[in-house]
């Protein structure tokens, strides 16, 4: 049976264990799943990090990326999204997307013969939580029993974390402003983002305005003063806590550059571990 990738919980635990152990395996211990077959990577929105890391996944496996922009294949304008999906499946062992609204995942992976992977999609972003972990693994010594913290809007990158951390033992909070908040989930809530970052071993956050939300970005600024993470607010997370941010990030606005470029940071660590995370789960689904 064909396996999918649309979100973190597509995943067993046993499952993201074992993505997470041939993320940190050498290249050179990896079989080449990939070998002479192609990997189609479909954008609809623009990405640095998930273009650049899902690429180089690619090649060291053994295979060959195919990156194509939206406009290109059109989905629901020049095809369906289901027959560009077939015709993909005709070429690439797997096809990856980073899309606007997740039922187009959804109707990929009800056709496809070969693996769907979501790069983004408006509800979650699932591959950026893999990276997120191992980061978290690598700089604490490991996941079950941590408490994540998660400051700013309730959107798809806290979706994602918010059903990771149950899957390796790990609590999430979540602190937005009134009408911001995570939905669906089992994460702990609340408006305070003080409440929500005591004590924990890491401390989270996200641009306040998402790509294809820039006409709410005065609205969002406004609802979201308050949810800056700076050296007061990091203050109050564990002495040993560290600070994510899955990028691009807007410096003094949701982050200080004092935290983001201070000694708690791990950002860049968590931007080349998209590409090994990347690696494993391409390895794990193909395998």
């Amino acid at each position: 049976m064909t396996r999918h990738f649309l979100e973190i919980d597509d995943l067993t635990a046993n499952d993201l264990a074992t993505v997470l152990d041939l993320s940190e395996q050498p290249i050179v211990k990896l079989p080449k799943v990939l070998a002479g077959q192609g990997v189609a990577v479909v954008f609809e929105k623009p990405s640095a990090r998930t273009r650049n890391s899902t690429e180089m996944a690619v090649v060291q496996l053994g295979g060959h990326p195919v990156t194509i922009r939206g406009e290109e294949v059109g989905f629901d304008v020049r095809e369906p999204v289901e027959d560009v999906t077939r015709t993909l499946a005709c070429y690439h062992s797997a096809i990856a997307a980073r899309v606007f609204e997740h039922s187009k995942l959804e109707r990929m992976a009800a056709v496809s013969s070969v693996p769907i992977v979501n790069l983004l999609s408006d509800s979650t972003h699932p591959i950026q939580a893999l990276a997120d972990l191992l980061t978290i693994h690598q700089a604490l010594g490991g996941l079950s029993g941590r408490t994540l913290a998660y400051i700013g809007d309730g959107n798809n990158m806290a979706h994602a974390l918010a059903l990771a951390g149950p899957l390796v033992g790990m609590k999430v909070r979540v602190a937005s402003p009134p009408g911001y908040e995570l939905s669906g989930t089992d994460a702990e809530l609340t408006s305070d983002p003080e409440a929500a970052v005591a004590g924990a071993d890491v401390v989270y956050t996200d641009v306040w305005t998402s790509m294809g939300q820039e006409a709410e970005a005065a609205a969002r600024n406004e609802a979201f003063a308050g949810f800056l993470v700076d050296d007061e607010l990091m203050s109050r997370a564990a002495p040993t806590a560290i600070f994510l941010h899955c990028l691009p990030a807007h410096r003094g606005q949701e982050v200080t550059t004092t935290v983001i470029d201070g000694p708690r940071s791990r950002v860049w660590q968590q931007a080349e571990n998209r590409m090994h995370t990347a690696r494993g789960l391409l390895s794990f689904l193909l395998s």
